[in-house]
């Protein structure tokens, strides 16, 4: 507040007492989309992932435009989605798990282990390979939120010692896919298929799958969670600043514990999504889940800086790489120009980032 020798000179110079507390807030447009970004930040992964399928449509016409290209996509990005969502919560927290694709893989190893070596019931075997991924995830929360280790080096190590276990495990050995499905049908669930709006012959018409589904309803489940719970504000508030959500009174050990626990489960659930995808259990599958995931969290707008994002973000991100790969591969372009593009636009997105953060500051 101005005083009242602040006062007196404003008034020799002329001006109003007042005049010395006045603040101009910038209301120009680029500050207004800027803040816009900030509130939503899925919104500029939407813009793209319509842009793109609305350039591919042109190009390409009907052979891309259609619905069977467009549940194509879907089928194709089911695996990545899933991880994704996982890794999307660990960012949040402006964490990181590099081990969410050997997490998966082992846990669809332990499915299919279980039941073909050991005669173990399928269902039984499908909660030891899910109860695996989540304690997994629980190792890598305890030694981050108690012992206190970096994320990039306790996910890390996780990598390379479940990738191992995996391996030793299994001995290397793929189970078929001709044995799972006249034995352990359950094990190929998610690759279970449905029409919609097929002709009498079954011809035409979009093809979605039981993990199509299972990933829709899992990211839309995740965002109401992440928007409307305590749990969710809380997982923000760490990411944001640890300390000043301590001091708030939220549990900043136990939350990222959960957060660990939660990835663990979900990638588990990949895991048996996976043996849907591929038909059999392979303990060398979803090698690239790792990066691919992450690359769909950054192409989604998540801050790699915690605190912000949406998990809606992720799913779009996933599409986009989704929508890429199919329209490229239509056009008979080489692999690389996918590869390309998708590098463009991770740097793109860190890039816009880092210039909506700026909206905050």
């Amino acid at each position: 507040m101005p005083s009242e020798g602040d006062n007196f000179e404003a008034v020799v110079q002329g001006r109003r007492p007042e005049a010395v507390a006045e603040f101009h807030e910038d209301t120009s447009l680029i500050k207004r989309f800027q803040h816009a970004l900030h509130v939503t930040p899925a919104l500029v992964p939407l813009v793209v992932l319509l842009v793109s399928i609305a350039v591919f449509g042109l190009l390409l016409g009907s052979k891309f435009f259609s619905a069977s290209s467009l549940t194509l996509i879907l089928q194709q990005v089911q695996i990545v989605g899933i991880v994704a969502a996982a890794q999307s919560i660990v960012i949040m927290t402006a964490g990181i798990d590099l081990s969410v694709g050997a997490i998966m893989v082992l846990s669809s190893v332990v499915m299919g282990q279980f039941t073909f070596r050991y005669g173990i019931p399928v269902e039984i075997s499908i909660a030891c390979g899910l109860l695996c991924g989540t304690i997994c995830g629980y190792i890598n929360g305890w030694l981050i939120a108690v012992v206190k280790l970096p994320p990039f080096i306790v996910t890390l190590g996780m990598w390379q010692i479940i990738l191992a276990t995996n391996f030793l495990y299994s001995k290397n050995e793929t189970i078929r896919s001709q044995d799972i499905r006249e034995n352990a049908p359950l094990l190929q669930l998610f690759s279970t298929t449905f029409k919609i709006g097929a002709d009498e012959n079954g011809r035409g018409g979009a093809s979605f799958t039981v993990g199509v589904i299972f990933m829709i309803g899992l990211i839309a489940v995740l965002a109401w969670v992440m928007r409307n719970t305590a749990w969710g504000r809380h997982v923000y508030a760490v990411g944001d600043d640890p300390d000043a959500a301590q001091l708030s009174g939220v549990n900043v050990r136990g939350t990222l514990i959960s957060v660990y626990v939660l990835a663990g489960l979900i990638c588990a659930f990949a895991g048996w999504a996976l043996i849907g995808r591929i038909g059999s259990v392979s303990p060398t599958s979803g090698q690239s889940a790792n990066i691919e995931s992450i690359t769909a969290v950054v192409i989604g707008g998540i801050s790699l800086f915690g605190g912000r994002g949406s998990i809606l973000g992720a799913l779009f991100g996933a599409l986009i790489v989704g929508v890429f790969t199919l329209g490229l591969r239509l056009m008979n372009a080489d692999t690389q120009w996918t590869y390309l593009l998708i590098g463009v636009l991770i740097i793109a997105a860190v890039a816009v980032d880092q210039w909506i953060r700026k909206a905050t500051a």
